[in-house]
């Protein structure tokens, strides 16, 4: 049964300026529990009018705030107390969290809410190293450059980590100074809501963190397209990246960040620990339930090892327990919503008609929600729809390979670039592999080991720019060269 653990909502209207209001139209969007279809909460549903008047806060305070004119080391305290409020109101986010995403609550607890912690320290730390360079010109000048925040950051989160995507675009926006407009995604608007209080609270100016929830053809476009926005930092699927690109193009020419879809490889060697490679496939594909962009759903076995593997996995999902996030023993929640629980059933269906096995799974499950049991595909070709797209659901697709350049080949061949894992005992093996594959980060016996220090973002069609490490920074930032000529210098 469900145990309808409910907190208290008490954060649902758009937070501009240092407040929270209702939006220009007074319209509201629902915000749904993903356990049962029940509405959790009507939340203010920000549009045009609305990202506007945030816009023109975040203007105002950077232009005229003390917000980039306060040394970063003043912003770093600031941000310090801003980490320990949100560790302190862990138990309640955590609660808001496992609730609007359908997350299993420990998880969320340890990762989501530890990550938004270490992330926002991690960049409190960068915010009084962001340092420029002095030029040795080759004629009689003197020059150096200066890292400035680039002004009003426009930032779009996904509904598949809230919190952790909040922070990893906030927390290395304020180091460097930017004030910016949040908006989080419809499915999941609590989190952004709460963390918007818990900012005023730490002492952060009034205007440097907006909060408008919406839906993204309406305020997402709208920041996208702003005039006054300076840069845009999007997390999504690779077709509403090229909107936001698009938008870029034929508003202001904003740089855009965009950290889109990912059909990442796992690639298990003969010579690899079966069980490691099964325990790392399974958390790879079934972690978050399949919700992560960076998700193996292509795991390619050596023809050596591919008989055990399928034999430990079939026998390792048999005890894994999809059900109620908020039930200790379950590994596995619901879909967020009935749009993406229904997209991922088709795909499954896809699979079957394209003529590959189900090992495991293949169904929806429960009485309500919109739950889905893991599913394991053999039999699985390159070509087939399920091997190419990105199902951002519970479905691990498993395919035979033979020699490392076979592997290689294969890897790449694909429109993504996010990630990819490599299992093999082999450093030579390893060596060749991690320099091989086209993507943003490349895990060797270990998988999902992201971290506020390590940069993530990919290439090809999974986008470009980074979050996290001190790569983040440089989107917040511009540079600019200063010049001044030197006279009977003694030296040049």
């Amino acid at each position: 049964g469900v145990s309808l653990e409910m907190p208290e909502i008490r954060y649902t209207r758009l937070f501009i300026n240092g407040a929270f209001v209702d939006a220009v139209s007074g319209k509201t969007l629902e915000t749904r529990d993903p356990r049962t279809g029940d509405v959790i909460a009507s939340i203010a549903e920000g549009d045009k009018e609305d990202v506007d008047l945030a816009v023109k806060a975040a203007r105002e305070a950077f232009d005229h705030g003390k917000w980039p004119r306060m040394p970063g080391s003043e912003r770093g305290r600031i941000m310090m107390k801003y980490a320990d409020l949100v560790e302190q109101h862990a138990e309640e986010l955590t609660l808001l969290e496992s609730l609007d995403a359908g997350k299993p609550r420990m998880a969320t607890r340890a990762v989501d809410l530890g990550t938004s912690v270490r992330s926002l320290r991690y960049f409190a730390g960068a915010a009084d190293k962001i340092h420029g360079e002095t030029l040795k010109m080759s004629r009689q000048f003197q020059g150096h450059t200066l890292r400035e925040p680039i002004g009003v950051a426009g930032l779009i989160i996904p509904w598949n980590f809230p919190a952790i995507m909040f922070f990893s675009k906030v927390a290395p926006a304020l180091a460097a100074g930017c004030t910016m407009v949040v908006k989080p995604a419809e499915q999941t608007p609590l989190s952004a809501l709460y963390f918007a209080h818990l900012a005023k609270q730490a002492g952060v100016p009034d205007g440097v963190i907006n909060v408008i929830t919406g839906f993204g053809p309406t305020a997402g476009a709208a920041i996208a397209s702003h005039m006054d926005v300076d840069m845009v930092s999007f997390t999504g699927s690779t077709s509403v990246g090229r909107l936001v690109m698009e938008a870029s193009a034929r508003s202001n020419l904003k740089p855009v960040s965009l950290e889109l879809g990912g059909k990442s490889p796992l690639i298990v060697f003969d010579d690899a620990d079966v069980d490691m490679a099964v325990g790392l496939a399974i958390s790879a594909n079934f972690f978050n339930k399949g919700e992560a962009c960076v998700a193996a759903s292509r795991v390619y076995l050596q023809e050596g090892i591919y008989d055990g593997f399928v034999k430990k996995l079939a026998q390792r999902m048999e005890s894994w327990v999809v059900g109620d996030p908020f039930d200790p023993r379950v590994n596995q929640g619901p879909q967020v919503d009935k749009v993406q629980c229904e997209r991922v059933l088709s795909y499954i269906d896809h699979g079957k008609r394209e003529g590959a096995t189900v090992l495991t799974g293949g169904k929806p499950c429960g009485q309500s929600g919109y739950y889905i049991e893991p599913t394991v595909f053999t039999d699985v070709k390159d070509d087939m729809i399920i091997a190419k797209e990105e199902i951002f659901g519970p479905v691990m697709c498993l395919m035979k390979f033979r020699t490392v350049e076979e592997a290689i080949a294969r890897a790449n061949d694909t429109r993504y670039g996010l990630a990819a894992g490599v299992v093999t005992k082999d450093i030579d093996v390893a060596n060749r592999m991690t320099r091989s594959i086209r993507a943003g980060v490349v895990w060797v016996n270990c998988y999902f080991a992201m971290d506020s220090d390590c940069p993530f973002g990919g290439r090809k069609m999974s986008g470009f720019g980074k979050d996290d490490g001190m790569h983040a920074l440089d989107k917040f930032l511009a540079v600019k060269s200063v010049v001044t000529p030197v006279y009977d210098s003694p030296w040049l």
